[in-house]
This record gives C-alpha cells, structure tokens and sequence, in this order.
C-alpha cells in the first residue's frame, strides 16, 4: 500500500535534516519506493504494514537517527487525497490555505481555538471530513492570534499542517 507520512517540525526551530538522509532511514526501517517531497518532511513510501505499526516503527527510526522526538502522521494514499479533494476555499493569491494533519478529534480543538482567536481580514477557517482548513492572508500566518496557537508545545504530537499546493505536489508523486 502506498503511504505518506507528514513529519512535524521538520527543518524549523533547530531541527534540521536532509530529506536523502530521511529516506534513508525509511529505506533502512524496511519501507519501499521512498521519495520526499519538498523540505518540510513529506515522505512518499510504499508497505505492506498498517498505518499505526508503521508510526511506531517509523518514529523510532527517525528519533533514534536524528536524536529527537519524532512525530509523524501517516496517510494512505486515498487519505491523501482527501485534503486537496476537500479544500472549501478558493484559490487567491492573497492568501495562504493551509490543511492540518491531525490525530483523530483535534480538528474539533482546532475550531475551538480558532473560534476563540481574533482574526485577520479575510482569515477563516473549515472542517470538511474530518480535516482542519485554515485560509489566513500571506504574511500572516505566523503573526496572526491563532497562527501563534500552533506553536504551543502541548500540541505537538497532535497535528502537523502543510500549504494546500503541497497536497497536489504529493498527489503527483504517489
């Protein structure tokens, strides 16, 4: 079956790693057809295994390997799928979609804190299936309330989140 796995943390705040070095790792930990996508730790692979004895296999490798913490959140390839199928806003140059990778519930949490922030012109956010999206003006994402939520450490092992073109980019490699 053919997966990617979203890597949280990847190559910000310190932790950085060569994508070649990270399918390495997946080759070594017994995965196949490793390819990455991007800098931002998307990794297309291919096994026989099932997603969650796949996470517990994987994070070991990376955080063995890399001398952190890793958390990953696999998807299959329909999966994938699903957040660029999903996307409930129109593409603008002005603004940035992103779409959250999350454990099964914190989309819910999400909506909550997002609900709570104060918002930027034109910021907005939807779940559709199950998925977070989050349209906020270029230049904003890291400045704006909720924006800033995102980085709280008590969530890290809940979500991870990707632009909405890096799903199409994905989306061609599989």
């Amino acid at each position: 079956m053919k997966y990617c796995t979203f890597l949280r943390g990847v190559n910000v705040k310190g932790t950085n790693m060569k994508m070649a070095e990270v399918c390495q790792v997946f080759n070594n930990a017994g995965m196949n057809d490793v390819i990455s996508i991007l800098a931002s730790g998307n990794i297309v692979f291919s096994s026989d295994k099932k997603a969650d004895e796949l996470k517990t296999i994987l994070e070991k490798a990376m955080s063995e390997h890399f001398s952190y913490e890793a958390y990953l959140f696999i998807k299959s390839q329909e999966e994938t799928e699903q957040f660029w199928n999903g996307n409930p806003f129109e593409k603008n140059d002005d603004l940035h979609i992103y779409a959250f990778v999350t454990n099964d519930g914190v989309e819910n949490s999400l909506m909550k804190e997002f609900e709570n922030a104060l918002k930027t012109e034109n910021e907005a956010a939807e779940i559709v299936n199950h998925i977070f999206y989050w349209q906020v003006p270029k230049g904003n994402t890291l400045d704006s309330a909720f924006g800033k939520i995102l980085g709280k450490k008590s969530m890290k092992d809940q979500f991870t989140s990707r632009n909405i073109n890096t799903f199409e980019k994905i989306l061609k490699k599989f």
